[in-house]
């Protein structure tokens, strides 16, 4: 039978594969990607597919799926393989007293993504617990291991990583903090979830059953039987603008960034006469928005990626002709565009 990318995304759409691997191992990984670039056969490398949405043709070429299982923890650094599923070791951890990623639970995906997204939530960063991750260089062939400080990290969900198939993570190491207590909350729902001051702390246990709260309450924790989660997440990065158009009203609410203005996706969505869970009644109904935020694209239930990528577009267009303002996709986009 022929794997599809519908089997293997959070999204569930995407066409077929012509060769699937799955790597349990580092060295297994290792050697599918220098067997593949040794025949110059296309090789696309996957975690959890959380993040990605592939077009309907699907992969003509090599598609290494990293699916490594076992990580280790020794005093306050953890080293784990790409392919450990995300939310288990974050689990483990709270469950061992390290501070430092409880924030980050119910994420969806793998180790291997973190640094790649420089994955973030509720006031916590990859970037912030990062302290080395083992890379294969394709262009050389070499393994090298990096500090934080080359991974190129700069505003929420960037890296050297991002959209360069140069390198492939192998493991990541974090360095994290023995501690009963949290750091510092400041974001706003969460404080108020946890019922304490801001900049105040709280138990690991209390904050990462606060975060899966609010993630499920968002329908951003997986549930195969709910299609509201049958998406990459958020499909729309926050745009960053050097100026602010001046149809963008005052109420609008925005935040500095290091390259200029940063706007909410979600609000221009819904500003734009895109209300949660739209879509139900627009083109053949496969694709929607998520009834509880709007910046998922949700799979109703056999979707297609040209629907996704169709429906992504109307959202676009809304936005652009009544603010000025041009989304741009969050995910990785593999043999498909809007």
């Amino acid at each position: 039978m022929i794997t599809t990318f519908a089997d293997l995304t959070t999204m569930r759409v995407g066409g077929p594969i012509r060769q699937h691997h799955v790597a349990t191992t580092v060295a297994e990984a290792v050697e599918v990607v220098r067997d593949a670039d040794s025949r110059r056969d296309p090789l696309l490398v996957i975690g959890g597919g959380s993040n990605l949405v592939v077009g309907d043709v699907g992969w003509d070429g090599t598609v290494l799926q990293m699916a490594q299982a076992e990580f280790d923890i020794d005093g306050d650094r953890v080293r784990a393989g790409a392919g450990v599923e995300w939310e288990p070791l974050v689990e483990r951890v709270v469950a061992e007293g390290l501070a430092g990623i409880e924030a980050l639970s119910g994420i969806p995906g793998s180790v291997g993504g973190t640094p790649v997204q420089n994955v973030g939530a509720y006031g916590a960063l990859t970037s912030d617990v990062l302290e080395s991750v083992s890379v294969l260089d394709r262009t050389t062939g070499e393994i090298e291991r990096w500090g934080s400080e080359r991974c190129g990290f700069g505003r929420h969900r960037t890296s050297v990583f991002k959209r360069s198939d140069r390198w492939v993570v192998l493991e990541v190491t974090y360095r994290l903090r023995r501690a009963g207590q949290s750091g510092p909350i400041e974001f706003d729902g969460l404080v108020k979830e946890l019922g304490v001051e801001k900049g105040g702390t709280a138990s690991l246990a209390d904050v990462r059953a606060a975060v899966l709260t609010l993630r499920r309450n968002r329908k951003m924790v997986l549930d195969a039987g709910d299609h509201d989660t049958w998406s990459v997440g958020s499909f729309f990065l926050n745009p960053v603008l050097a100026e602010v158009p001046d149809r963008v009203p005052a109420e609008c609410p925005r935040w500095p960034d290091a390259t200029g203005i940063k706007l909410p996706a979600a609000w221009l969505i819904e500003q734009s006469g895109f209300s949660r869970g739209y879509g139900l009644d627009w083109g053949n109904g496969t694709v929607a928005l998520s009834s509880r935020h709007t910046l998922a694209i949700t799979n109703r239930g056999g979707a297609t990626t040209a629907d996704v990528m169709k429906f992504a577009a109307h959202l676009r267009d809304g936005v652009a002709a009544r603010f000025g303002v041009t989304l741009s996709p969050e995910c990785d986009l593999v043999n498909c565009a809007f």
